[in-house]
């Protein structure tokens, strides 16, 4: 009875995706589906500020899945499936929505019998709750100085309402997707991969180096190091729920936030900083560590 809801939930998936309209897309994968398949936003993608790519995806080198799929000897080839793409959501939006990016996906014949991991990294862009206020780009938050990106910032739409952000409500929202996959990549272990630790939880300042100036600091930034908080937790939850694997890239980062002596979060204070990697987004070292760590788990 259960794989039957299942089929029927996939089938209703598939339908749902193949109805989205979409750009043509890259080479297709083998017909037993690629090894791995990476859906994400942009700190999966991290990509940078000035950048082009054909379907708007612009992905640096640097990224944590180009990391892993050099030094799986993968990259560019069928077999490392990457559809991440800068501002990607898990249903907020019209843009590459999680939906979006599993039909891109499929189109590329990624899921199959010989597809061992899929993963996914969203949630972070999303809306939740009342507020339509989203996370990024946070002009009007996290880098608003006046007004700063306190716990009033829910009630103002100017960030997500971080009591909204549950196991359950994570579940519910990629559990198509996530069924979908099951259904067509049948021997995947799939894994929703965390966040890295941006900034330290508990602490209310949040800070960015920028070239010239030096270590910029926001005050003010309780409201939004608590939406990261519950973002960690919920898809931990959503994990166990769903019966799937949580990477905790946060405890792979831990120390390495942007207001530490050694951040592993990026600034704009590099002379490269326009072109690899993102402000507020893990630069090379983060990104590195992520890709050591999934590589490790899945033996890839």
């Amino acid at each position: 009875m259960r794989f039957r809801r299942a089929r029927s939930s996939a089938v209703a998936v598939l339908t749902a995706i193949s109805a989205a309209t979409l750009p043509a897309t890259a080479v297709a994968a083998p017909s037993g589906g690629a090894t791995t398949v990476v859906l994400g936003d942009s700190f999966t993608a991290t990509a940078p500020v000035i950048g082009h790519a054909d379907d708007g995806c612009t992905r640096s080198p640097s990224s944590w899945p180009n990391q892993l799929a050099r030094a799986g000897r993968s990259a560019e080839t069928p077999g490392f499936v990457d559809v991440s793409c800068n501002g990607g959501t898990i249903d907020t939006g019209r843009g590459w929505t999680l939906v979006h990016q599993a039909r891109k996906a499929s189109a590329q014949n990624a899921f199959g019998s010989d597809t061992r991991v899929v993963l996914i990294q969203m949630g972070l862009n999303d809306v939740w709750g009342a507020s339509t206020g989203t996370a990024f780009p946070s002009t009007d938050c996290l880098l608003n100085i006046v007004a700063g990106c306190g716990f009033d910032a829910t009630e103002q739409h100017r960030l997500p309402d971080y009591r909204a952000v549950t196991g359950t409500g994570y579940a519910d929202r990629v559990r198509d997707v996530v069924t979908f996959v099951r259904y067509h990549a049948a021997n995947a272990r799939v894994a929703l991969v965390g966040y890295p630790e941006v900034f330290l939880s508990g602490q209310q300042a949040a800070c960015m180096d920028l070239a010239g100036i030096g270590r910029v600091v926001q005050p003010r930034a309780e409201g939004y190091i608590a939406y990261l908080d519950r973002i960690q937790e919920a898809q931990r939850e959503a994990a166990t729920l769903l019966e799937i694997e949580f990477i905790d890239v946060r405890a792979i980062t831990a120390g390495h936030g942007s207001c530490s002596a050694e951040p592993w979060i990026s600034g704009l204070d590099g002379a490269d900083s326009l072109f690899d990697g993102a402000p507020i987004h893990p630069n090379a070292q983060g990104n590195a560590a992520v890709a050591a760590r999934v590589r490790e788990r899945f033996g890839l």
